[in-house]
């Protein structure tokens, strides 16, 4: 760390934004395989917050990648990399008050961890959207299943990188067994 930066502290704070927009800001990290709907459900749950007048916003995996972590590939240290910034991001966005919905496979444990420190254990939710690789693969939204399992993508998480399942997620949403419609319900309830 540098030694000649320093925190700057405003005079308004996270309460106070958050008693100006009637919610607390939290951070609702969606965390699963690709293709387990970790998107679909965000952008339901989105939708719904708007409607009860909520200020949410969501961070999505591919959108950050086309500016904030364009620069990033998916290497290990790559995907350590970019779940780092995009935990400080989701971390400032609660702290700003809203409920900051952030879509990502995030495949270690460790990168989750470190989100959650970053926004704060009592400003965190870890939701686990879970479907086996053959689920996923089946659903394939992308294709990138089918061009993994053919070597045409390498670091695949589930085919070629791994992922660690979490250990102690807030909500387990199993989409293998739940409709969108009773996954959103789930995930409204631990708001």
């Amino acid at each position: 760390m540098v030694d000649n930066i320093k925190w700057h502290s405003g005079e308004i704070n996270k309460a106070a934004r958050e008693e100006l927009l009637g919610q607390q800001g939290i951070v609702l990290w969606f965390t699963g395989l690709s293709g387990s709907g970790k998107s679909t459900i965000a952008v339901e749950v989105e939708k719904e917050l708007y409607r009860r007048g909520k200020a949410s916003y969501r961070l999505d995996g591919d959108n950050l990648r086309f500016g904030l972590n364009k620069d990033l590939g998916f290497t290990a240290e790559d995907r350590v990399e970019n779940i780092r910034r995009i935990g400080e991001v989701a971390a400032l966005f609660a702290d700003a008050g809203l409920i900051t919905l952030a879509s990502f496979i995030s495949p270690y444990r460790a990168g989750r961890e470190a989100a959650r420190q970053a926004a704060g254990t009592e400003n965190f939710k870890e939701i686990y959207i879970r479907a086996s690789v053959e689920a996923c693969a089946e659903r394939d939204p992308k294709g990138l299943y089918a061009k993994a399992k053919k070597g045409e993508i390498e670091n695949f998480t589930g085919i070629s990188a791994p992922y660690e399942e979490p250990e102690n997620p807030e909500l387990v949403v199993d989409t293998e067994n739940l409709s969108l419609e009773e996954s959103v319900k789930l995930v409204l309830g631990v708001i």
